[in-house]
């Protein structure tokens, strides 16, 4: 059993500080909603816990990140241990890093993947930072990750920033796997030669070398709402795909893929579509994210 402190219970920390106590495992939360917190700010929640301490960040990327980090600066000892489990930018890490170091607390940053399905079905993690901070924090990371063989739902990516930096690749694959899945919705709608829309996509589930599980997600969105026409085509980007291309132009390397998916979510706060809708299906369904409704 392992002593954890966590920070942010919204849609991803909730779950996960449930699947951590099911596995069996301490949690003190702590949220600005006293609702659902387990501590009355950050000072109780390090207060709470036995050194040497390990506490998680899962709150919004940038300033909110980067002021928490501080704070617990200030309040944990030499040898205690923070993850930023959040979607920081890679260059943050190594700043939030240094501070810590400049008090004796260690810092991991910590991708991870797996949405509001997290908690049932394990979430993907990419870490960054020193091995040996990896190896303390591994039951934490075990208890996290899908069962089975631990390299198929874990990696220590490399050191301090890999993690981060690793889920923004991911996120910038994933723009574009959406992206195409969409524009084929769009031109099965568009041609009126398939009669049954819906049918066809659920037939591809099993079988075919598209299938995956953002296929089955479209499936569930499809079967709530056949045309997706309760949707608007309105879709955010949360920015990884940003950062994703900046790196792309920073290393030379063609992405064209990524950068049609996500010059496609610009447009699309600009014209509603049959695609961006399914975009935004999508996102609402493997990440809970906000979707706006038609006529909203």
């Amino acid at each position: 059993m392992v002593q954890l402190g966590l920070v942010g219970l919204g849609k991803m920390g909730f779950n996960m500080r449930e699947r951590l106590r099911a596995a069996g495992h301490e949690v003190v939360g702590y949220d600005r909603n006293q609702e659902v917190s387990d501590s009355t700010s950050l000072e109780d929640l390090v207060g709470k816990l036995s050194g040497p301490r390990i506490v998680w960040i899962m709150v919004p990327a940038g300033e909110p990140t980067r002021q928490t980090v501080a704070e617990l600066g200030h309040l944990l000892s030499e040898g205690d241990l923070v993850i930023d489990g959040g979607n920081s930018k890679f260059t943050d890490d190594k700043l939030n890093a240094d501070l810590l170091a400049s008090h004796g607390v260690g810092y991991l940053d910590c991708g991870v993947s797996g949405g509001v399905w997290g908690k049932d079905n394990g979430y993907g993690l990419m870490v960054g930072g020193a091995a040996s901070d990896v190896q303390r924090a591994m039951p934490i990371f075990d208890a996290l990750r899908p069962e089975g063989p631990r390299e198929e739902g874990f990696s220590h990516a490399g050191s301090v920033g890999a993690g981060h930096y690793a889920k923004m690749i991911h996120n910038g694959i994933e723009y574009g796997i959406m992206q195409a899945y969409a524009e084929g919705f769009e031109l099965l709608e568009a041609a009126k030669t398939v009669d049954d829309v819906p049918a066809v996509i659920k037939g591809w589930q099993r079988g075919t070398v598209v299938r995956s599980w953002l296929l089955d997600l479209l499936v569930l969105a499809l079967d709530e709402d056949p045309e997706l026409d309760d949707l608007e085509g309105y879709v955010e980007d949360s920015g990884e795909g940003r950062w994703t291309l900046e790196e792309a132009v920073n290393h030379a390397v063609p992405a064209p893929v990524l950068s049609a998916a996500l010059f496609a979510r610009f447009s699309s706060r600009q014209k509603d579509s049959a695609a961006m809708r399914a975009v935004a299906a999508l996102r609402n369904q493997f990440g809970g994210h906000a979707v706006k409704k038609a006529g909203s």
